[in-house]
């Protein structure tokens, strides 16, 4: 490569698009680890001008990388292959490596251009059908061995700040910092779209989109090299195998390269001569030797034949080819068959986020009305808007509504996943029947059943003929099941049609098929083919009783409750929606006699009800509730929704079940996720740690003035921490934390999950200690928290300190930091924190009110008292107010005897006359409560009163406090009973002005006390 090849690529650069050029050479992390060029310096360069400053600048080996990164930028791939056409094969003929790398994107073209969805035989362009998934790039390998329904569950709304990528970026380290990546490992659950992903990322390099820096891609999947464990292979040999797009490369010229990077020593990929991609989908198919912590320090002769096992091995350990790249697909819970330092960086898939879905959804159908139609009867319906979220199941819904509105125009599309399954079946059976017969059909499908069942267990999705073997089918009549059902059963051939495989298409799938044979066992052959549970004193009863559907059902409950990660949920769902006489009608070819007794189906649900009222997880929990709506059985959601709808749950006493319906209910509603404000339900510790998935799922979390303390601070630690957790701000003002709380909650802020960016900790008891654990947190993980309100509270001079210089910290992330009103007396318990002392002011008293206790109690007289004429004094009402406007956060206490109003009020309230617009509470100046004798109360504003129902407390203190929070807008009245604060009523308002505290004594006789502070 020389200069002039560089000045020959920028001579078929437009105008326009070498400007665009420039500019991208004065761009910070555009070209990683090399400097940028500044704009001056590049403002009037010409072409051959821009050559030289980058050759002086990068050196040629660095300018050729700069144009190939700058060329990709600005669309420009096409120009790309110029600068690789001088890295030369010199065996078996002499040839650039770009001719090989040529052959290879066209024949990648003819293989990924097209592709099938799901399993269906005919096959589509891969542009029309194919919708951006949503990925997201980690830090850590994650790995999760809950079952994928719930994993499914928490994730179908994406957490707003997780970083989404792009799939060409999936090199890119996620911190945008340049580093040298070697292995990308990318997991997503069953059907989320991997493979699909690996395919558009190929397609899109063979028709030079994107990644033309890689000279050459071999993508390998486990299913095609299971077949080949423990046979021998030279790399080059084992390429040739396994794709065979790659065969008008000759083993020489593959030996050639390999051989080439593997005596280079070079480890980093951008300083490769030779730049490769292995791509290995499918770990947690794979059925080779992977022990990647082997001792075996034995260098491989890559061009020798070698066992598979070892091959792969050596790739992904580095020990063969250590610049080339590895890109590796799985699902979560098989990621620890490669450890952690094998791997530079980790992406997982997402699915389909609410706009995706709509878009799949709009690709399919054509016609907007329909597609409407079936977009809005899935947002409906949350157990199939959660399950849209994985594109397998987009497919399935969309194959089922479709043949639903084609072949029943006007019936009621299907509500449930069971619904939703049976008629995919029935659909696939319809298809079938007229070509190998009903009878045929039916006896492949039983088969299938069997062998979905018998697999489950296992965790096999793909099974070979040694596992047909064990569990007593014909290889070669489940493979007639493959040739059948397409699209429920698909056979791989593998190499030369000597090894085959056969596959479902999804786990669901598998489960639901699993379920029939359980209840076709049942109602055809009298037979139990469930695992009992373990005896015990308990279940002696179930074990001895006959087999009946009811018996079938409890087993399958219990069984579920007891399975650690979930892996029985939404086998269990499938199991109890078929036991409805509407499901088993659609079946009714495979089903003898229906087995659907009303009774039977209620003794189940209450049984279910039963099992709601233990204290369950709340992942147990609703999994119940999604078994209910199989059943479809809504009185338990129903019954909490009008409670829900009475706009708080606070006056009611929720049983566990109820609770577990209600967070059922808010984790399917967008309104309560976006804003979680606990006071809407119950401002107590008990609601909050019963929402507590409700909270994880929610961007806002309101949890001010909800009487929390330390325990709850755990429990927030534990979702702050989460990795599926959606939360960025959370407000825990007004509750007494201390600073054990605080202490706890730091060991959230401090985790590489947390995504926290507001945290509000106003007025919770914190002192300096809490304030340095507080910035440890911060100092351990700066890179989160933006804004931290910790005012009303006693940092101390080190916690001011501390948490000011992290303010001015570049490695921080805070801009923000609030920490006004302080002092040692905000470490009072609850509302005294905020006490004031108040002082009458005599120049707005009524002439025949007359102060004393160096005014703080006012007494209403019959004689005029010798006031000094004032414009402010009250002339007819005998009111008056405090001489201290109030702007923050105040808490006073009052004595009363008689007939009184105490308010609060604008200064600017009318002084003369007697209407009622000059009395507290009869204009929008001012707000009070009216406190009788009797300890009767009401509050006006605006000359409206409302009336508060009367305590049932039998003591009477004639003592009342008031709250105001002004910036808030939070004006509350408080009965004081036995030295505690009992709460009588609210405002919330705007306050657009200082507020001052003001009496309204009505009788004569009346008098009022400002309190001192009695902790």
């Amino acid at each position: 490569m020389t200069p002039e090849d560089l000045l020959n690529t920028l001579d078929d650069l437009g105008d326009g698009e070498f400007k665009k050029f420039k500019w991208f050479l004065q761009q910070a992390n555009i070209i990683q680890g090399l400097p940028t060029i500044k704009k001056s310096r590049l403002e009037m360069t010409n072409r051959w001008d821009t050559v030289d400053l980058m050759v002086q600048t990068y050196r040629l080996p660095g300018a050729v990388k700069v144009t190939r990164k700058v060329l990709e930028r600005i669309s420009r791939n096409d120009l790309l292959l110029s600068l690789s056409a001088n890295v030369m094969v010199p065996v078996p003929e002499p040839c650039p490596i770009m001719f090989y790398q040529q052959m290879l994107q066209s024949n990648f073209q003819d293989k990924f251009t097209c592709a099938q969805e799901g399993w269906t035989e005919d096959k589509q362009r891969l542009a029309d059908i194919y919708t951006e998934l949503y990925i997201t790039a980690g830090y850590d390998v994650h790995i999760n061995t809950q079952h994928e329904v719930r994993q499914i569950e928490k994730a179908w709304k994406p957490a707003e700040p997780e970083k989404s990528i792009r799939p060409t970026d999936m090199f890119k380290h996620p911190s945008g910092d340049y580093r040298p990546i070697k292995t990308v490992m990318t997991n997503g659950i069953a059907g989320i779209g991997k493979t699909f992903l690996v395919h558009k990322f190929v397609l899109d390099w063979a028709e030079q989109r994107s990644n033309q820096d890689v000279h050459l891609i071999f993508p390998f999947t486990f299913r095609q090299l299971n077949p080949l464990k423990g046979e021998k292979f030279s790399l080059a040999e084992l390429i040739h195998e396994c794709i065979p797009e790659t065969v008008g490369i000759p083993q020489d010229a593959l030996n050639y390269i390999f051989t080439d990077v593997q005596s280079s020593g070079i480890t980093n990929y951008d300083k490769s001569k030779f730049k490769l991609l292995f791509v290995f989908d499918g770990l947690d198919e794979s059925r080779l030797h992977l022990d990647l912590h082997s001792e075996d320090i034995r260098s491989v002769d890559v061009t020798k034949a070698t066992k598979t096992d070892v091959l792969l091995r050596k790739l992904i350990n580095g020990k063969l080819l250590r610049s080339a790249r590895i890109w590796i697909t799985t699902r979560p819970a098989a990621a620890n068959q490669i450890p952690r330092e094998f791997i530079s960086s980790t992406t997982e898939v997402r699915g389909f986020t609410d706009p995706q879905k709509e878009e799949y959804f709009r690709k399919r159908f054509k016609g907007k009305e329909q597609a409407d139609k079936l977009i809005c009867h899935i947002k409906t319906t949350a157990s199939l808007h959660i399950m849209c979220h994985i594109p397998v199941f987009c497919w399935i819904t969309a194959t089922v509504l479709e043949d639903v509105l084609k072949t029943r125009e006007g019936g009621e599309l299907p509500r449930t996943l069971t619904e939703m399954y049976a008629e995919f079946l029935v659909f696939q059976i319809d298809r079938t029947k007229e070509k190998y017969g009903p009878e045929k059909s039916i006896q492949y499908i039983k088969s299938l059943a069997k062998l979905a069942f018998e697999q489950l267990e296992k965790g096999n999705l793909i099974f070979y003929e040694k596992d047909l073997r064990e569990s007593g089918i014909d290889f070669s009549e489940a493979s007639v099941c493959s040739g059948v059902f397409t699209e429920i059963f698909k056979e791989d051939r593998g190499r030369k049609g000597k090894t085959r495989c056969l596959a479902i298409v999804h786990l669901s799938a598998q489960e639901f098929l699993a379920a029939l044979y359980v209840r076709m066992s049942l109602i055809n052959s009298n037979k139990n083919v469930m695992l009992s549970p373990p005896l015990s004193l308990k279940n002696l009863r179930l074990l001895f009783s006959k087999i009946s559907s009811k018996k079938i059902n409890k087993i399958s409950i219990d069984r579920a409750l007891q399975s650690s990660n979930g892996h029985l949920d939404l086998f269990l769902r499938f199991l109890l929606g078929l036991s409805l006489q509407t499901n088993q009608d659609k079946l009714q070819s495979l089903l003898k006699k229906t087995d659907c007794r009303s009774k039977t189906n209620q003794k189940t649900i209450q049984y279910i009800k039963e099992k709601l009222g233990e204290n369950l997880s709340p992942e147990r929990s609703i999994n119940l509730l999604h078994c209910l709506n199989e059943l479809n059985d809504r009185s338990l959601i129903e019954e909490t929704q009008q409670y829900l709808s009475s706009g708080s749950l606070s006056t009611y006493e929720l049983s566990p079940a109820q609770w577990s319906a209600l967070v059922f209910i808010l984790l399917s509603s967008e309104e309560h996720l976006h804003v979680f404000d606990l006071k809407k339900y119950s401002a107590s510790e008990e609601a909050l740690l019963r929402l507590l998935l409700v909270v994880k799922a929610s961007k806002t979390a309101l949890l001010s003035n909800c009487n929390l303390s330390e325990r709850t601070c755990e429990a927030l630690s534990l979702v702050l921490s989460s990795q599926v957790s959606s939360l960025t701000e959370l407000n825990l003002s007004n509750n007494d934390l201390k600073d054990l709380g605080v202490k706890l909650l730091s060991a959230g802020l401090e985790s590489p999950h947390c995504a926290l960016k507001i945290l509000r900790l106003s007025g919770c008891q914190i002192s300096e200690e809490g304030c340095i654990c507080l910035g440890s947190a911060l100092k351990s993980n700066p890179s989160h928290l933006r804004e931290l309100d910790l005012s009303y509270n006693h940092p101390g001079d080190l916690g001011v300190k501390l948490l000011t210089a992290g303010l001015k910290d570049p490695q921080w992330r805070l801009d923000s930091l609030s920490l006004e009103h302080g002092g040692e007396q905000r470490l009072k318990p609850g509302l005294k924190k905020y006490f004031c002392e108040l002082a009458l002011d005599a120049n707005t008293a009524n002439r025949k009110l007359k102060l004393s206790d160096n005014n703080r109690q006012v007494t209403a007289v019959t004689e005029k008292q010798p006031y000094s004429v004032h414009p402010e004094r009250f002339d007819v009402w005998l009111q008056l107010l405090c001489t201290s406007g109030l702007t923050g956060r105040c808490y006073w206490e009052v004595k009363w005897k008689g007939f009184v109003f105490i308010a609060v009020s604008y200064r600017s309230v009318r002084r003369r006359g007697n209407s009622y617009d000059c009395r507290f509470g009869g204009n929008d100046h001012s707000w009070s409560l009216r406190c009788a004798e009797d300890e009767s109360f009401s509050v006006w504003h605006n000359n409206r009163e409302t009336a508060i129902p009367s305590s049932s407390s039998s003591s009477i203190s004639h003592r009342v406090a008031v709250y105001v929070d002004r910036p808030a807008g939070i004006l509350t009245f408080y009965r004081i009973s036995s030295g505690s604060p009992i709460h009588l009523y609210t405002f919330h308002t705007t306050f657009s002005k200082p507020v001052y505290p003001g009496f309204w004594l009505v009788s004569h006789g009346s008098s009022v006390s400002l309190c001192p502070l009695c902790l």
